[in-house]
């Protein structure tokens, strides 16, 4: 159904949310200390309204039980991916998971090979995938190129083989990259000539900073890429309900997803009905909600851009996706920028986490008001040095 948003949205993503005392994992973190926390990605912006709505609606049943997958999440997300991504997904080809970071683990064990091939930096727990699953890890190193971050395409293709699984992330966190057409199919290309496995993350495709910004699903690309592919799709980050877990692994080879399920059996618990409602109502929206969090959080994006140009020290990265900034610190000599800013009442994402000391990651998907006591914090950190 379509609908507008009312004008108080514009204010209430401004004015930010509160989350001290709710047990929040971001703010708990430094609970009791005078540490901003801008790391995990995890917004302090409210969450879309109709998902509320729809989560509250759920609870007038008296019943929070075991839930099969509803029809109407199996309709609503072909109808998303479809719309967002200019993929159409056969319902069959779905598994449901409790979440994206479950799914690319549960990948590893799957395919059958030996290695996995990650670029970096990349978000940290792509980085545990080749322990967790007693795999080889071969990193791929993304090439920098005019303040972009770009796919190393020979690296990349002396990485593949047959015995490999490429764990590709789009919109790349942390760099805030949306790959375009002509990269992805130079992907798809190393893909099929190798013989890899491609599993790709695109949980951050909702959150598209432009208007004229489009993502698109690899795998949706070249039917014969389909049948070598396994997407990940969650409505967790552009909704802002990543409590709420829910994911869809999309799996068209019925081989390859006959051994996912196998390998989920035993530790992957099923999804719970609260977030398939969730689900369901953010997949179903066709109103301007999701825009105007985009425009805001493009806004910020620019504010922190901006800033940290501004300073001595500091390099962003441009952000075309996601709510988080990518930030080189390198030229300040600190073995971990992250670890010396809290000291200064920053907390932010370590970038040796995602394979790149010197680095660090600030989420602001936050208020206006703590984006600008947070920046003002990073200047007389600067200041001091």
């Amino acid at each position: 159904m379509n609908r507008s948003i009312p004008s108080p949205i514009s204010k209430a993503l401004a004015d930010g949310v509160d989350r001290r005392g709710t047990s929040s994992s971001k703010w708990e973190k430094y609970a009791g200390r005078d540490i901003l926390p801008f790391w995990v990605a995890d917004m302090d912006l409210p969450t879309a309204p109709f998902v509320i709505e729809a989560v509250e609606a759920r609870l007038a049943h008296p019943v929070l039980g075991y839930t099969t997958t509803p029809e109407d999440a199996i309709a609503a997300f072909q109808g998303w991916v479809a719309r967002h991504c200019g993929w159409r997904v056969h319902r069959d080809w779905l598994v449901w998971l409790p979440g994206v970071v479950p799914g690319f683990n549960v990948a590893a064990r799957a395919f059958g090979g030996s290695r996995v091939v990650v670029p970096t930096p990349v978000y940290p727990p792509f980085l545990r995938v080749a322990a967790n699953a007693g795999l080889v890890e071969t990193r791929s190193p993304l090439a920098r190129q005019t303040g972009r971050w770009e796919m190393d395409f020979d690296h990349l293709a002396a990485a593949l083989d047959a015995s490999s699984a490429l764990m590709f992330c789009n919109p790349h966190n942390p760099t805030g990259r949306i790959y375009g057409q002509d990269e992805l199919e130079r992907v798809a290309e190393l893909i099929l000539s190798s013989g890899a496995l491609l599993v790709s993350d695109e949980i951050h495709c909702g959150i598209l900073l432009a208007k004229e910004s489009r993502h698109l699903s690899i795998a949706g690309l070249d039917p014969e890429l389909e049948r070598r592919s396994i997407t990940l799709h969650a409505p967790t980050k552009a909704y802002n309900m990543p409590g709420l877990g829910v994911a869809v692994a999309v799996i068209p080879d019925p081989e390859l997803r006959a051994r996912y399920e196998s390998a989920m059996h035993g530790f992957v618990s099923g999804v719970s009905p609260l977030a398939y409602a969730a689900a369901t109502a953010a997949w179903n929206d066709e109103s301007d909600w999701l825009a105007s969090v985009n425009a805001y959080l493009a806004g910020n994006a620019r504010t922190v851009e901006d800033a940290v140009g501004a300073l001595g020290g500091l390099e962003a990265t441009p952000v075309e996706a996601t709510c988080l900034a990518w930030i080189d610190a390198t030229a300040l000599g600190h073995d971990s920028p992250a670890t010396w800013l809290e000291g200064h009442g920053i907390g932010l994402s370590p970038g040796e986490d995602f394979g790149a000391p010197g680095f660090a990651r600030f989420n602001f998907g936050c208020g206006e008001a703590m984006l600008a006591e947070g920046l003002r914090r990073l200047r007389e950190a600067l200041q001091r040095t």
